[in-house]
């Protein structure tokens, strides 16, 4: 993660949260306070979190997220008017590691219920190269991570909701949580995140299905968010950067992926619509290869393929059967 943005201080955060002041943006950006609606009030750290909520707690929630749908979330800053509706809220659900200001924020709220998606599942270190690629041409195996690599030393992968099996696993834990929140609706709470992993168990095997038969296994990204997508479809993600989207690569990083290209009958370098293109078009350019997008759906804007999570990810199995050679 971008560890040079600055983070509210431990004092704005008490001083928000003693004050109570403001109101969050809602997952539709209209939406009002946080809390006292009547409804169970959810607090979701960014879009994956927050699609969870609603689709799990359905008309008996109310949700709102700190992250706006064209927000790169690794940067997101909040403000003390944010941070203070927090005490207002019966529940936040949040990933941990990903956002750091969200994690200070959470750990001095007096919010009574906090659900962190990455203690659902398990996370694993992820570095720019994830899914056993380890081939000769490849002139950068033997440095030391984060040296030339550009790799992301030590770093768990907060990247799960593109794992539709790790995802489901955070979203039985998410439902879990909210029926011992609000037993009133526990029994609507079980039934809603029944069907949502049924949907997302569905989406696994047409991953699975749709990669099964590839030309290549090899894919590259100029964010290494696929890492998880990757291991559990047989695949190998090469990423530009690491696990920071905004972290430039070295010229050495750049020119082994050219040559993996070619070894490799790589076709195509992924970006994603809330980072810059620039540096993907750079490397497709240098080694002639096209470029498309796959998104780590951390937002949906009109610039997504699709208008919720599910639909996304249909593109992105498209998107990825295209540059694979899916037959």
């Amino acid at each position: 993660m971008n560890r040079r943005r600055r983070l509210i201080s431990g004092s704005a955060i008490a001083l928000a949260t003693a004050l109570g002041l403001g109101a969050l943006s809602g997952c539709s950006l209209e939406s009002a306070a946080a809390g006292n609606t009547g409804k169970f009030d959810v607090v979701a750290s960014f879009y994956p979190m927050a699609f969870l909520a609603e689709r799990i707690g359905g008309s008996h929630v109310h949700v709102t997220t700190f992250t706006s749908p064209d927000q790169e979330p690794h940067d997101l800053e909040l403000s003390p008017r944010q941070i203070g509706r927090l005490e207002d809220s019966d529940a936040v659900l949040y990933l941990k590691n990903l956002q750091p200001a969200v994690d200070d924020a959470v750990a001095q709220s007096p919010v009574r219920t906090k659900i962190d998606a990455a203690s659902l599942t398990t996370l694993e270190q992820h570095g720019n190269e994830v899914g056993g690629h380890a081939a000769a041409h490849d002139t950068d195996q033997h440095e030391e991570p984060g040296e030339n690599s550009g790799q992301d030393s030590g770093a768990k992968d907060p990247h799960l909701w593109l794992d539709p099996v790790r995802y489901a696993q955070v979203a039985e834990g998410v439902g879990k949580a909210f029926a011992k929140a609000d037993p009133k609706h526990a029994a609507d709470y079980r039934k809603n995140t029944a069907a949502l992993v049924k949907q997302l168990n569905d989406l696994d095997t047409r991953f699975r299905d749709g990669l099964a038969h590839t030309k290549t296994k090899v894919f590259i990204t100029t964010h290494a968010a696929f890492g998880y997508l990757a291991e559990r479809y047989g695949l190998t993600e090469e990423a530009i950067s690491g696990l920071d989207p905004e972290s430039e690569p070295s010229a050495a990083r750049v020119k082994d992926l050219e040559k993996l290209a070619r070894a490799d009958g790589v076709t195509t370098v992924f970006y994603e619509t809330l980072v810059s293109d620039k540096t993907a078009k750079t490397v497709a350019g240098d080694a002639d290869l096209h470029t498309d997008v796959l998104d780590p759906i951390e937002g949906i804007t009109d610039k997504s393929r699709g208008t919720d999570y599910f639909s996304v990810q249909e593109a992105n199995l498209k998107a990825l059967q295209q540059a694979l050679g899916a037959r």
